[in-house]
């Protein structure tokens, strides 16, 4: 190989070097968002259950209304 093609290759893999970092970067933020969404639902979710509970409210969800 001559010098040049050897130059060429170091500067690609260079790029691609510099792109999984960024790539990894990415990932990494999208991660952590889906972490803070997984909490926020699993707090949704005991909050409803709570909810349910104390109010009542759920217990008669598959009950057709008098009005039918």
């Amino acid at each position: 190989m001559n010098d040049e093609r050897i130059i060429e290759l170091e500067i690609k893999a260079a790029y691609q070097e510099d792109l999984l970092q960024e790539l990894n970067k990415i990932v990494s933020g999208q991660q952590q968002q889906i972490d803070r969404l997984e909490a926020t639902c699993q707090m949704l979710n005991e909050r409803i259950k709570s909810l349910s509970v104390e109010g009542g409210i759920g217990e008669n969800v598959d009950e057709v209304p008098p009005h039918y």
